[in-house]
């Protein structure tokens, strides 16, 4: 995961050499991480955290205030697709990385026209929730169908997903 968000960096670093700055009406897209050493004084201790992410924001002014103070205001959604806690006894966040294939068989033509046999590819990045009673997976998928080219008509269907899933895992006897 680290690794996917170093090279998503790095393939927009050289745009963003050639940007003059924020300016009223532009937009932010950033990828962080970030994290932290044990609990501070007053919190839970043995306990550290990582987390990684991406903002977008939107810049709703020019800039404002005396020099040396000048900033613009800038209103910034994050989502936090990684939020992992190291403590004793094992942590219970499993980030994962998913890619599968499979036939799709429908009782008539999808997309209408094409072929009730098609083909779906995804790839998916997410995490499992370990928790006593029942685990919880979250993930976003990018998902391809098409009947890969046995018709002459094949416009395929691409989809974003956020997938929730509750689920358990079992030990093996």
């Amino acid at each position: 995961m680290v690794g996917l968000v170093v090279m998503a960096m790095a393939a927009l670093a050289p745009r963003a050499f050639a940007q003059d700055g924020p300016e009223k009406g532009g937009h932010e897209l950033q990828f962080w991480t970030g994290g932290g050493g044990p609990s501070l004084s007053g919190g839970v201790h043995d306990i550290s955290i990582w987390n990684a992410g991406v903002r977008y924001g939107w810049i709703l002014t020019e800039a404002l205030g005396p020099k040396g103070l000048r900033g613009r205001f800038e209103y910034a959604v994050d989502a936090i697709p990684i939020f992992w806690f190291f403590q004793p006894g094992g942590n219970g966040v499993v980030p994962y990385v998913e890619a599968n294939g499979a036939f799709v068989i429908t009782t008539r033509a999808t997309p209408p026209g094409v072929s009730n046999l098609n083909f779906a590819s995804s790839g998916a990045i997410g995490a499992n929730f370990i928790r006593r009673i029942v685990d919880i997976s979250i993930d976003l998928r990018l998902m391809h169908v098409s009947d890969a080219g046995m018709t002459s008509y094949n416009p395929g269907i691409n989809t974003l997903e956020l997938r929730l899933s509750l689920g358990k895992f079992f030990r093996s006897n």
